[in-house]
């Protein structure tokens, strides 16, 4: 077919196709409709895409702390316990895939490195790995039953973070960035404590196709954690007068140039940078923290590194109004990945323990506990189960992990869901990280089937079409 002569629009297209036939009075003017509508849309000047939104329903936490274990922390080496696997240490066991492969497999099972004991009222076992987390079992719901799609790092760490275990999309902080915006203008909503990459980059704390403002902003930990901080004019009101001068140029520019989201996601971060230069150097000065709260996180005065400086500081960030905080430990190398040896988990216990229980204790008795929703996970599991019988760790396991929950809304002191006899399968009320997902957004008032975000002729959302909110776990 040859168009090259054609001339016509889309309108005019619409209305050559449908003249004569009965239903295009209806049809027309519906189409026509959603064009002029979405024309509008386009031309209308952008909403502040920071402003505070009201939730789909009242919440129970106001924000997020999500603690991220990179790597693949051993859910039967720390949060599920398994008798059995102790008994049965050396026993064959067939599986009929192994690392993604397909196939009949015969394995030995591996008993756990640490023991397992009860603590709290609850009497929810964890093992000596985490002698502190276990003192807060109070507090926390364990998930047993987690699982995920996917047996590689980059897709699973993605999946954990975006929903999507294949393609890239926006992470849960932008999400909820954009659900419910920001309720400190001079700091970014959504802030990722991340002194190395994780597997998956920067795509765990990216936007993607939504607005840029809704981004990540990554701090590293050290003397300076954001850079240029401090401001270049000699004053502030000087600074507050030249912002104004190239806000108007800046917005004159934008006009010119109307659904350029780069251009104007730009023009706020000049915005949010000038009030980061006023509160993020205090937010980040530690000198009026006490030695005691200090202690809690196992630091020293003047340390500006380490996950104790991490997580005091998400509570701090947290407290000045940032809407999510997110802690990773260990990043993409040197991490939880234990294929050599399980031993290697000790010492990063050791470096998150304590520093995790602190964060926990300091955020209860300053109150903070009751509207702060605070996630522990990993992108998946260990096999509990390996090809050699004298092998010394773990491979990956995607079939069955542990998280937890700790915080607003959440119903502490809990175990849910259960993997089976050795850890290998879900076996009682499996937790995909869909569902995960739909029910941190739930305890943040937002409906995870309405939090969606028009892009490329469909209707996004971080659970993508599956997910249901596990309301066991809920208070």
């Amino acid at each position: 077919m040859n168009n090259a002569g054609c001339s016509c629009n889309r309108r005019q297209l619409v209305r050559s196709l449908l003249t004569g036939s009965l239903v295009f009075p209806a049809l027309l003017a519906e189409l026509c409709a959603a064009e002029d509508a979405r024309a509008a849309s386009r031309a209308a000047p952008a909403a502040d895409p920071l402003a505070p939104r009201p939730p789909h329903f009242p919440a129970r936490a106001k924000r997020v702390i999500f603690l991220y274990m990179s790597g693949g922390v051993s859910h039967v080496d720390s949060f599920d316990p398994k008798p059995k696997l102790f008994a049965d240490h050396g026993k064959t066991y067939s599986v009929e895939e192994f690392q993604g492969k397909a196939g009949a497999f015969s394995m030995f099972l591996k008993r756990p490195q640490w023991e397992f004991r009860p603590h709290g009222r609850s009497g929810t076992e964890v093992s000596s790995l985490f002698p502190h987390m276990a003192g807060c079992v109070d507090d926390l719901c364990v998930i047993r039953s987690m699982h995920g799609d996917h047996t590689n790092h980059y897709e699973a760490t993605l999946g954990m973070h975006t929903g999507s275990f294949t393609v890239a999309r926006p992470g849960i902080g932008a999400w909820v960035s954009y659900g419910l915006g920001t309720i400190n203008r001079n700091l970014p909503s959504f802030m990722a404590i991340a002194p190395q990459l994780p597997y998956a980059g920067g795509q765990v704390w990216a936007s993607d196709f939504l607005p840029g403002c809704h981004q990540g902003t990554r701090v590293l930990p050290g003397p300076e954690p954001i850079p240029d901080m401090r401001r270049l004019s000699p004053s502030e009101k000087l600074q507050s007068l030249e912002l104004e001068f190239t806000g108007g140029l800046n917005r004159r520019h934008l006009a010119a140039r109307a659904a350029d989201p780069a251009l104007a996601a730009r023009i706020r971060s000049f915005e949010t940078a000038f009030g980061m230069q006023r509160d993020a150097p205090e937010a980040f000065d530690l000198s009026r923290e006490s030695d005691a709260t200090l202690g809690l996180y196992g630091l020293q005065r003047g340390q500006t590194t380490g996950f104790g400086w991490q997580c005091l500081m998400a509570r701090r960030l947290a407290e000045r109004g940032v809407r999510f905080v997110e802690l990773i430990d260990a990043g993409s190398s040197n991490n939880w990945d234990a294929h050599g040896d399980m031993l290697t988990h000790a010492p990063l216990a050791k470096n998150v323990d304590q520093p995790i229980a602190g964060l926990l204790k300091d955020l209860k008795q300053r109150g903070m506990l009751d509207d702060t929703l605070v996630v522990w996970t990993t992108e998946f599991g260990r096999t509990p189960f390996n090809a050699q019988p004298n092998a010394a760790g773990r491979e990956h396991h995607h079939w069955a992990f542990s998280s937890w929950l700790a915080g607003a809304g959440v119903r502490s002191g809990t175990t849910y869901g259960a993997t089976d006899e050795y850890g290998v399968r879900v076996a009682e009320n499996p937790v995909h990280v869909h569902d995960f997902h739909a029910t941190i957004l739930h305890l943040l008032g937002l409906n995870h089937e309405k939090l969606t975000y028009r892009h490329a002729g469909r209707d996004y959302r971080l659970t993508d079409v599956r997910g249901k909110v596990v309301r066991e776990v809920l208070a």
